[in-house]
C-alpha cells in the first residue's frame, strides 16, 4: 500500500541512480540541480514518495530509495522521449494509472519492473493471461498455453534484481527460465513444421513417381524393347506444266510450280485418301504386312481388319508433305520391312503419276472436242455458200451486173451524142437563111438517138424489174457471194480456235517428275528411342501439373 510520506525538516542528500543503457546511448544526464524540461503536453507533476514496505533480509537505504523514487531524480536521469513513452506503455500494460510519463517510471520502479525493457516478440504476439476477450470466448482462454506462462501479467517474473533473505537458499533453481522454455518450445515448433515439410515432401515425390516417373520408364521400356523397328522410304516429286507458247511478255518470268498447287495439294488429298489405300492393298498387300506376327501388337493389324483399322494404319505409316514455297511434295512410308517400304512407295507414286494426267484430261478432251466441232461447221457453212453461189451463175449464164452495167453506159453515151446533134441542130437553126439539107440530117440524127435512148431505156427497164430481171438476179448473185465471204471469214476463226484450243491442250498437260526416287533403308528410322521417351516424359508431367492445378484451385474454393 503506497502512502503519503512525512515532511523531513532536515535535507538527505540523494544519489543519482545510473541511467539506462538507451539514456546513456541517446545523451548524458543534465547537470545536478538542473530540471530536465518536460515533454511537449505533458504537465510537470511532482508526485508524493510513497515509504517504502519492509523487508526482510538486506535492503537499500532510505535515501537511495527516496532518491529513486523522486520525481526530480528521474526527471534528471535525462531520459529520451522514446523511452518515456515506452514507459508509458508498459505502465498501461500492467493495469497501472500513471499521471505522467515520469509518474509511469516511478510507479514502474515501485512495483519492481524495469520500465525500459524490450518485449519479447512472442509476448507481441501471443495474447498474454487475462487479456481481454476474443470472439466471444474468456478472457484467459489462451492463459494454459505454454507461451503464456511467465507473461507480462504473471506473479512470478523477476523483472528488477530484488533482495535476497539472509540466511535463505541460493543455489542456483532447477526450473527452467521462461526465456528458455520459449525457446524450446520455438525449436520444437520448428522441429513440427519441418517434419511435416519433409512429410510432405515425400508424398509429393511418391505421386511424381507413380504418376510420371512410372509411366515414364514402362514407355522406355516399350521404346528400348519391346517396339518392332521400322523402316522408312523417302522420296520426293514435282508436279509441272508444259510452258506452251504466251502472248505476255512476263509469261517466261511466272514459275511453273505456283501455276499448279491446287494439283499438287489434290494429289496429296488422294495419296492420303483411303482410295490410295484399298489400292495398295490390292497391289501390294498392306492389310497382310501389318498384320504380320512379328509386328508388336501396339503397332500390328488383327487378322481380319476392317477398312477403317487399316486406315488409321495407313495414315500414320504414310506422311506426305506439301511445300508450297518450293512446289516439291515429300513422301514417307514406313513399313516393318526395307524392301517392302520401297514398294509401297513406288507404287505411291504410280498412283499419283496416273491421278495427275486424269486431273486435266477431261479438260483438254473437251476444248479440243469443242474446237474440231466449230471448225466442222464452219467448213460445211462455206461449201454450202460456195455451191449456192455457183448454182447462180450457171442459171444466169452471165453476170447480171456486167450486163447491166453495159446498158448504162450505152445510154451514157448516146446520151453525149444526143446533147451534141441537138446543139449542132440549134445552132443551124439559128442562121437566118439555113440550110435545109443540114438541118434536115441533124434533124434526122436526133430523131434516131432518141430512138435509141428509148429502146435502151426499156431494156435496163425490163432488166431491173419483175422476177427475172438482171437487178434481182444481181441482188441474189452479191447475197451468195456475202455469204460465202462470211463462210470464208468463219472457217478462218473456227481455225484460229483450233489452234488455241492445240496449244491450251499442251498447256494443260501435267507432268511428274521425281526428284529423289525411294531407296530402301539400312538401318531402322523408328521408334525414336531416347526422343520418344523424353517426348512422354514431358507429355506426363504436362498432365499431372494440370491434374494437380486443378486439384488445388477445386480445394481451395471448397474450403473458402
Amino acid at each position: 500500500m503506497t502512502t503519503k510520506p512525512k515532511a523531513r525538516k532536515f535535507r538527505i542528500k540523494r544519489s543519482t541512480p545510473t541511467p539506462p543503457s538507451g539514456a546513456a546511448a541517446s545523451g548524458t544526464a543534465e547537470p545536478h540541480g538542473t530540471a530536465p524540461t518536460p515533454p511537449q503536453g505533458v504537465r510537470p507533476v511532482r508526485p508524493t514518495v510513497s515509504a517504502p514496505s519492509a523487508q526482510a533480509g538486506e535492503v537499500s537505504s532510505s535515501a537511495e530509495v527516496a532518491g529513486e523514487l523522486d520525481m526530480d531524480a528521474i526527471r534528471r536521469e535525462g531520459l529520451t522521449g522514446r523511452q518515456l513513452r515506452m514507459a508509458r506503455r508498459v505502465a498501461q500494460k500492467h493495469e497501472l494509472a500513471p499521471t505522467s510519463d515520469f509518474d509511469a517510471v516511478r510507479l514502474l520502479r515501485a512495483k519492481g519492473i524495469d520500465p525500459f525493457e524490450r518485449s519479447n516478440m512472442l509476448e507481441l504476439v501471443v495474447p498474454q493471461a487475462g487479456g481481454e476477450p476474443r470472439d466471444g470466448g474468456p478472457g484467459d482462454a489462451m492463459a494454459a498455453l505454454p507461451a503464456q506462462k511467465g507473461g507480462a501479467g504473471a506473479s512470478g517474473r523477476v523483472h528488477l534484481p530484488q533482495t535476497v533473505p539472509a540466511g535463505g537458499n541460493t543455489l542456483p533453481s532447477s526450473e527452467i527460465s521462461p526465456a528458455e522454455r520459449r525457446q524450446r518450445e520455438i525449436a520444437d515448433i520448428q522441429r513440427d513444421i519441418s517434419r511435416r515439410r519433409r512429410r510432405k515432401m515425400g508424398l509429393l515425390l511418391i505421386r511424381v513417381a507413380f504418376f510420371v516417373f512410372l509411366p515414364t520408364i514402362i514407355a522406355g521400356y516399350y521404346f528400348y524393347n519391346k517396339a518392332t523397328p521400322m523402316y522408312a522410304t523417302n522420296s520426293q516429286f514435282l508436279i509441272i506444266q508444259s510452258e506452251g507458247s504466251s502472248t505476255s511478255p512476263f509469261g517466261g518470268l511466272l514459275p511453273t510450280q505456283f501455276a499448279n498447287s491446287a494439283d499438287s495439294i489434290a494429289t496429296q488429298a488422294y495419296l492420303q485418301s483411303k482410295d490410295a489405300m484399298l489400292r495398295l492393298d490390292n497391289d501390294e498387300g498392306f492389310k497382310d504386312h501389318f498384320s504380320n506376327s512379328n509386328i508388336d501388337p501396339i503397332q500390328r493389324l488383327t487378322s481380319d481388319p476392317t477398312n477403317e483399322e487399316a486406315y488409321k494404319i495407313y495414315k500414320k505409316n504414310v506422311k506426305i508433305g506439301y511445300d508450297p514455297t518450293e512446289g516439291v511434295i515429300r513422301l514417307e512410308v514406313v513399313a516393318a520391312d526395307p524392301q517392302v517400304s520401297a514398294s509401297f512407295s513406288e507404287s505411291l507414286l504410280k498412283y499419283a503419276e496416273e491421278r495427275i494426267n486424269n486431273l486435266s484430261k477431261q479438260k483438254r478432251e473437251d476444248g479440243m472436242s469443242d474446237a474440231l466441232a466449230g471448225l466442222d461447221l464452219a467448213q460445211q457453212k462455206r461449201r454450202e455458200a460456195q455451191e449456192a453461189l455457183i448454182t447462180l451463175q450457171v442459171e444466169n449464164g452471165v453476170d447480171p451486173e456486167a450486163e447491166i452495167a453495159a446498158i448504162r453506159a450505152q445510154i451514157t453515151n448516146y446520151e453525149g451524142l444526143l446533147i451534141e446533134k441537138e446543139l449542132t441542130l440549134a445552132a443551124l437553126l439559128d442562121n437566118s437563111r439555113p440550110n435545109k439539107a443540114k438541118v434536115d440530117g441533124a434533124r434526122g440524127d436526133v430523131r434516131r438517138l432518141n430512138d435509141q435512148l428509148d429502146r435502151l431505156n426499156e431494156k435496163l427497164n425490163s432488166a431491173t424489174q419483175g422476177e427475172n430481171s438482171l437487178a434481182k438476179k444481181a441482188v441474189n448473185m452479191q447475197l451468195a457471194q456475202a455469204d460465202l465471204v462470211a463462210a470464208d471469214t468463219n472457217l478462218q476463226l473456227a481455225m484460229t480456235g483450233l489452234e488455241a484450243a492445240r496449244n491450251e491442250a499442251g498447256r494443260q498437260v501435267r507432268y511428274l517428275t521425281v526428284a529423289v526416287r525411294p531407296v530402301a533403308p539400312q538401318e531402322p528410322t523408328y521408334p525414336r528411342k531416347f526422343e520418344n521417351t523424353i517426348l512422354a516424359f514431358l507429355i506426363f508431367a504436362g498432365i499431372y501439373l494440370m491434374l494437380s492445378l486443378t486439384a488445388s484451385i477445386l480445394r481451395e474454393q471448397v474450403t473458402s
